[in-house]
């Protein structure tokens, strides 16, 4: 047998070194993973790793308390239970878990099962729809460890049922959620507002200030948006550590307590709030049924009372109709609710009082008296000729010859009371409201009064008492109005001003809108003898244990301890504000003026302090003589509802303004020479030392003094009422 020699083994040394250099490069980059990982990306790694085993949660604050003047609760936190389950804590028994279903079902009105997840997924919480069944399982995927609300604000009887079956049911519990409560409701809710939940475009300014969307609200309208930020309070945190499933182990830093937020103690007097929505509320119901008996037909479609301390500027009572219910928004905002509010042509969530514009009418022309009187239009022993219509030549330039044009007087009505009121004096004119005389002293008449006040002047002593500026109300939505100028129609009506617009500007009417907060500032200003102080809703501010904070509003709306300028206004503790006085503050622009143009000349005067004493004479003329137009109200004259004169003095002002408006021409009432009129009536008492001014105002109401006239009586029967039984706590009479 013969040996065989195998072959001698050919390897190369350099695949031998292909092999130890990738296994050293495998290395190295393995080496370098690792290095990289444990040393260069530590803190990056260590901070996922502890984002994934923490959690900080958000512990709600408590949202500050709203009062009015006396201590009413206006607004504030109320228990709300919520029907919740944990996934989690559920038996591990299916057949278990369903009889919980059944039995919850039974208790709370929820189906057992309802469609699918995704059909839950739809949903948002507390929103009915979904069954039990679907809403835990699609909280189990999410969160396994988070309670899962299944009917939400169930009654007290409820809650302590579900308490009661905690160990039979177990994973099932009430949670206590904080919500808003407001117990005077629709009668308060213009001026305090509502809540609602953070909106989208402001989610994220709100997070960084700690809250938590869809889950805190914040104020949507009134006081509550207003103020948010000083009722708001700042939300605490706890950080805690989880496991993999989401469920809690322990703190890992010390809780972070909430800050509660501050109270509002309000200018409102409840009780004088509730008098004037109950006085609104049944003017409006009684001369709506007078217009149209047993129909049920609406004329008079909104209306505003308003009662402010002139000396003080703070609001007393301020009723907007129609209103909404705030407690209806409360928990959430029912779309259908909401949809049927914003699609109500009365516009029931504007605060008609200070958000809405309306022609003014007579009211206004206390400015144009005031003016008149202060440049000399007119002296105190001058007579003005007041025929029942006035015509004009109404010319648009200097050269225009102009057209004819008839002006009439308010007793003209279909040709009767050619004669007007005859001749009248200065007192007079205001007294009984003579159109025609208001007509010379804005526009002047040929020879008798060849230069008028002019829509410049006007206009200047309009801005002196209120008009054509926003007040600075602590309100959103406030509206400035407008008092018109030649520049303005210009640009906006693309014409001249014409004599016959200054005609029409000087008695309210044309251009001239304005809401019913600047006429009720105008004749607080002439009630203070030209002071006029800044209107006010907020008596002060408080934090959670009582004490009175000091807080400032500044010009960009925010409020602070610190004021930021010199221009931010104190608004805790309350302390009045002037705004201005017109007998010594120049804010007035002189004018000079030649057949009806003015021209500026730049310097500013005072108006003096006897053309207001005058201008309060003939308002309170407008009382006691037996032609003003409040004599009937005031004097007793006007039975039933009035028998016996009002026992304090009072000074006032009625306002008919025509309009002709969308509403008005959509239901054919814009006829020629029959306009629908809004009414108008302002009063302030006592006169000779004024402590309440109050206006009132119904949207077609008609004459001014007989449909707003008696609602301004009964504000000041209501306050002088109230007035007494708080001197005389123990006595036995009752306001009625």
């Amino acid at each position: 047998m013969s040996s065989t020699t195998l072959p001698k083994a050919n390897f190369e040394p350099w695949r031998a070194l292909v092999i130890y250099v990738t296994l050293l490069l495998v290395t190295l980059v393995i080496t370098w993973k690792l290095f990289s990982l444990q040393i260069l990306e530590y803190k990056n790694w260590k901070d996922q790793a502890d984002e994934n085993r923490t959690r900080q949660i958000s512990v709600q604050t408590r949202r500050g308390i709203i009062y009015d003047r006396n201590g009413y609760i206006l607004a504030r936190n109320i228990a709300s239970y919520n029907v919740v389950v944990t996934p989690a804590s559920l038996p591990d028994d299916q057949s278990d878990i369903q009889r919980i279903y059944r039995e919850l079902s039974v208790l709370i009105d929820v189906p057992v099962s309802f469609r699918d997840v995704e059909y839950a997924k739809n949903f948002s919480a507390c929103v009915p729809g979904p069954g039990i069944a679907q809403l835990v399982e699609l909280g189990d995927s999410l969160a396994p460890y988070s309670p899962v609300r299944i009917k939400c604000n169930v009654t007290d009887e409820i809650a302590r049922v579900v308490r009661e079956k905690e160990m039979d049911w177990p994973g099932v519990s009430v949670e206590i959620e904080p919500v808003r409560d407001y117990p005077t409701g629709i009668l308060t809710s213009d001026v305090i507002g509502f809540l609602g939940p953070i909106p989208a475009a402001d989610q994220a300014e709100y997070e960084s200030l700690g809250f938590v969307a869809n889950r805190d609200k914040v104020g949507y309208s009134g006081v509550e948006a207003f103020f948010n930020d000083v009722l708001a309070g700042r939300n605490g945190t706890r950080v805690i550590e989880v496991d993999v499933a989401g469920q809690e182990l322990r703190n890992l830093l010390p809780p972070v307590a909430p800050i509660p937020g501050n109270n509002l103690v309000l200018t409102i007097d409840t009780r004088l709030q509730k008098a004037a929505d109950a006085i609104l509320t049944s003017e409006i119901n009684y001369w709506n049924n007078y217009f149209f008996p047993g129909t049920g037909g609406v004329r008079i479609s909104s209306g505003v009372i308003i009662a402010m301390n002139p000396k003080t500027g703070e609001i007393l009572a301020m009723s907007s109709y129609p209103s909404y219910e705030n407690n209806r928004l409360a928990r959430i905002i029912p779309a259908y609710y909401y949809r049927q509010l914003e699609q109500d042509p009365r516009k029931p969530m504007l605060n008609h009082a200070v958000s809405d514009e309306y022609p003014p009418g007579s009211v206004f022309k206390l400015s144009t008296a005031i003016g008149a009187l202060n440049e000399g239009v007119i002296d105190l022993n001058q007579i003005i000729e007041t025929p029942g219509v006035l015509t004009l030549t109404e010319s648009f330039s200097p050269n225009d010859p102009g057209r004819e044009q008839q002006f009439v007087d308010w007793t003209y009505k279909d040709g009767a009371n050619p004669a007007g009121f005859g001749s009248l004096d200065f007192f007079h004119c205001i007294a009984y409201s003579s159109n025609v005389c208001f007509y010379k002293l804005g526009g002047g008449y040929k020879d008798e009064i060849k230069n008028g006040l002019g829509i410049e002047r006007l206009g200047e002593y309009a801005r002196a008492l209120g008009y054509g500026a926003l007040s600075g109300i602590e309100l959103d939505g406030e509206a400035d109005g407008l008092i018109p100028t030649p520049r303005w129609k210009r640009i906006n009506r693309g014409e001249n001003w014409s004599t016959g617009d200054t005609y029409i500007a000087s008695v309210g009417q044309g251009y001239v809108v304005v809401t019913p907060l600047q006429v009720l500032m105008s004749a607080a200003t002439i009630a203070n003898d030209g002071v006029q102080m800044k209107p006010t809703i907020i008596h002060e501010i408080t934090d959670s244990s009582g004490q009175v904070l000091t807080m400032y509003l500044n010009e960009d709306g925010s409020i602070t301890p610190i004021p930021s300028s010199a221009t931010s206004r104190r608004i805790s503790p309350f302390t009045p504000t002037q705004r201005w006085d017109v007998t010594k503050d120049k804010i007035i622009t002189n004018y000079t003026c030649d057949s009806g143009y003015c021209e500026e000349v730049g310097d500013k005067k005072v108006i003096q302090d006897w053309v207001i004493q005058r201008v309060q004479e003939g308002m309170r003329l407008a009382i006691t003589d037996d032609k003003g137009t409040l004599h009937k109200i005031f004097g007793g004259l006007s039975p039933p509802q009035f028998t016996k004169p009002f026992p304090i003095a009072v000074a006032g002002k009625t306002g008919t303004a025509e309009y002709c408006d969308n509403v008005a021409q959509a239901a054919n009432q814009c006829k020629s020479g029959n306009w629908p009129q809004h009414s108008w009536t302002l009063s302030y008492a006592p006169y000779d030392d004024p402590e309440i001014a109050v206006v009132a105002f119904a949207y077609h109401g008609g004459e001014g003094a007989s449909v707003a006239g008696p609602m301004v009586r009964l504000m000041m029967e209501a306050y002088f009422c109230l007035k007494s039984l708080d001197a005389n706590p123990g006595s036995v009479a009752g306001c009625e």
